[in-house]
């Protein structure tokens, strides 16, 4: 009962929109795509900004099918949109306060002074003129304003892409804070795999009106027979847990089922989890285990799949102990000179870890 179930089909002009999909009712679910993939009519749709024929249901709870329609206003949601639309006739509090207020005490999930700390207001809250805030401030207010309403279900499409990168860098790590903060679940529109990285639990990937993928992160980032593991930036992402940190040499080293990454040394104390990304390209193949390498962070494995990348290049899935598993991109004659095959152990060597 707890998840979100969706199916859409709508036609406007030449494009389709033909998406169904189901997520879990909690964490943050991306919907990912190239530009004109369908992403922010999807979303549309699912506020009932878009009237489309199909079905949806949110924690067990009709919002849409062949008998119902539950109009926006009465769909227990907040949105967020790409520019932040603020009201400039109201001060920094008086936009927060606009759902507010509406909701009655009872009813409310969050509180004010929840979300001014959350996404570090306070300074800005007796602003009187939103027109004078950063673009980062200004989608801050606009995200504290649609969780004022105590939504179910907070929506957020492409958030960042109006920002410059300064204000991205700024706004990224509050983003975060609502990831672990908040108890509801969150759809958020993106076409940047930086960010899908970094926020998401699951991935509802798609491509010309069409979902040819919906399942976590991990697993998604991992398949070969999607364009995703075939981008320039394809890589793995492992949930990590802060196990020890070397005073002497500023390192810290993560660990997870199957093996450990050293990476710079992270402010999270022993035991904290954490978020790495290993890029495909950052990772070499030996058949045997290296001695006398610059690379600390070596880790065993079996070839689960190798894929074809052009005339030049291949991309192998390498499992890493029960769950884990790592891309690397390498040329066809390495892979010939070594002899790899699915199902040959080898030693990976992880030339960079980028802590998310």
């Amino acid at each position: 009962m707890n998840s979100i179930r969706a199916q859409f089909r709508m036609q406007m002009d030449s494009f389709v929109l033909d998406a169904t999909f189901e997520a879990p009712a909690t964490g943050v679910t991306a919907l990912f795509g190239p530009s004109g993939s369908g992403k922010t009519t999807l979303l549309r749709c699912i506020a009932g900004l878009e009237r489309a024929s199909g079905a949806l249901r949110v924690n067990g709870e009709t919002w849409q099918d062949e008998t119902t329609f539950v109009p926006t206003h009465k769909r227990p949601l907040g949105y967020v949109f790409q520019e932040a639309s603020l009201f400039p006739h109201l001060s920094v509090r008086a936009n927060l306060e606009y759902g507010y207020k509406r909701i009655a005490p009872a009813a409310r999930t969050v509180q004010f002074d929840q979300v001014v700390e959350w996404l570090g207001l306070s300074h800005l809250i007796e602003r009187g003129d939103v027109t004078s805030l950063s673009g980062g401030e200004r989608q801050r207010v606009a995200i504290g304003r649609a969780l004022l309403t105590s939504p179910r279900i907070l929506l957020m499409d492409e958030p960042l892409s109006a920002l410059d990168t300064t204000s991205k860098q700024e706004i990224l790590p509050y983003l975060e804070r609502l990831h672990r903060e908040l108890n509801i679940p969150v759809l958020y529109v993106s076409h940047a795999l930086d960010e899908v990285t970094r926020l998401a639990d699951h991935l509802v990937l798609l491509d010309k009106g069409r979902v040819i993928a919906s399942a976590a992160l991990h697993e998604t980032l991992a398949r070969l027979d999607l364009p995703i593991a075939h981008f320039d930036d394809a890589g793995a992402v492992i949930e990590a847990t802060v196990a020890e940190h070397d005073e002497v040499y500023s390192l810290s080293r993560l660990g997870f089922v199957g093996g450990s990454l050293w990476v710079g040394k992270v402010e999270q104390a022993p035991g904290s989890r954490v978020r790495a990304r290993v890029l495909a390209r950052d990772v070499s193949i030996a058949t045997a285990m290296p001695r006398g390498s610059s690379i600390s962070n070596i880790l065993g494995g079996i070839i689960d799949e190798i894929s074809d990348e052009g005339p030049d290049k291949v991309i192998l899935r390498i499992r890493i102990g029960a769950s884990h598993m790592l891309l690397s991109r390498i040329t066809r004659r390495s892979r010939d000179q070594l002899g790899l095959k699915v199902g040959m152990p080898v030693f990976t060597q992880v030339k960079s870890v980028a802590l998310m």
